[in-house]
This record gives structure tokens, sequence and C-alpha cells, in this order.
């Protein structure tokens, strides 16, 4: 095993800082959490993208948020073909072992992967629909949506719109694996829709009865 390599000095140096301060004074309950396991009531799954921090957005500490992130906060559809689900199995794991009671998808602005979507159903990015492409496979999960947008014109437009198409795809999408569905019939699960502004650090959540997107 001759791939791995020490750790840059700077990210060192500021382990050695967090270490010195945050966890020294926060010792106790790093201890708790380490005895007691973890028992996070949210679940977040939100993109990959360094800007969205999402503990930050809702002031949460550790042990408060079970996270899971991919390209673009996308759930793909229950399907247990065999394959490898990184995302579905972070699901099962949330909903079943750790009883989250509430699982939120949080979009974004200026999202690349939705981009790069809407690039590769237009055409122009063919690189995207290369069967040897991980991110064109993982994109085609919002395909769909890029239909539902046709008819938005502009492509600043149309890249938001299918960042929120995104949300409500995941959304669509969680509510077809049997122990959600269990879980929400029972009232011990609620999903959320969000989507984020990193620009401006709004944060709209969809209200799903009346089909609409309002502030927070």
């Amino acid at each position: 095993m001759n791939e791995a390599r020490p750790l840059p000095p700077t990210l060192a140096q500021r382990y050695h800082g967090w270490k010195a301060t945050t966890f020294a004074d926060n010792h106790t309950w790093y201890r708790r959490l380490a005895d007691e396991g973890q028992r996070p009531r949210v679940m977040v799954i939100s993109c990959c993208d360094s800007r969205v921090h999402v503990t930050s957005i809702f002031g949460a500490e550790s042990g408060e948020f079970f996270i899971h992130r991919n390209i673009a906060a996308l759930v793909p559809p229950h399907r247990p073909d065999g394959d490898l689900h990184g995302t579905s199995a972070a699901v099962e794991y949330a909903v079943t072992a750790l009883k989250v009671t509430n699982i939120i998808v949080l979009g974004h602005s200026r999202c690349g992967g939705v981009a790069g979507c809407l690039d590769m159903c237009a055409g122009t990015a063919p690189e995207l629909l290369e069967e040897s492409s991980f991110v064109g496979r993982w994109m085609e999960i919002l395909r769909p949506g890029y239909e539902r947008i046709a008819k938005v014109q502009g492509h600043e437009a149309r890249l938001k719109a299918l960042e929120l198409e995104g949300v409500l795809t995941s959304i669509n999408n969680l509510a077809t694996f049997p122990f959600v569905r269990e879980r929400r019939a029972s009232g011990d699960l609620l999903l959320h829709g969000l989507w984020t502004d990193i620009a401006e650090g709004t944060l709209m959540e969809y209200h799903g009865q009346a089909g609409i997107w309002e502030e927070v």
C-alpha cells in the first residue's frame, strides 16, 4: 500500500490547533459522544460542494446531524439491483438504525453537478454521455427534471429551476424506499426540501401541499 501520503503541513497544523482549543474545551462532550454513540434526529443529504457548509447553516454541533454528501444532493429511486449504492445505504442506516425523524435534502445555487446535467441533456457536454463518466451516469437521475423545465428561458433561470427540480426529485425518490414509506405512514418521519443561495445566505423551503417555494 504505497498510495497514501502524510497530510499537507497546513492541514496538520489546523488539526493541532483544533485539538488544543475546540476539542480541549469540549473534551467531556466528545467523550460522551464516543461512549454513548450517536443519536441524531436529522439526516441531511447535501451536495459535495465545498461552499455548502451544512452544520454552519443550522448552527449544529457534533452529533446532531447525520450527513451524507454526493454530487448535486441526489437520491436515486429504490432499486435493489445488487449494485453499490452509497446514498441508498446511508438512507437505510439513518432510517432503520438511527431512527432519524427528519430527512433534509439541501440543494444550492451555482451547483456544478446540476450545470453539468443541464449541458449533458442539452447535448453540449458529450463527455458526460460516455458510459465511463461516473458523473454523467449519476446525473441521469435528474434527466426527468430537465424535461420538466423545458419551457424555462435563460441559462441562469434554467439552472436554478433544475437545482430546485433536483431537490424535488430526491424527495420523490426517497418516498419510493419501503422503510421510508413505513416511517412516514406512522408519522415518525418527515421529509424536507431546501435550497440555499450561497451568495446571499438565503434558505428556501418547499411546501408540498401548496406546491410552492418560500424563504425560511
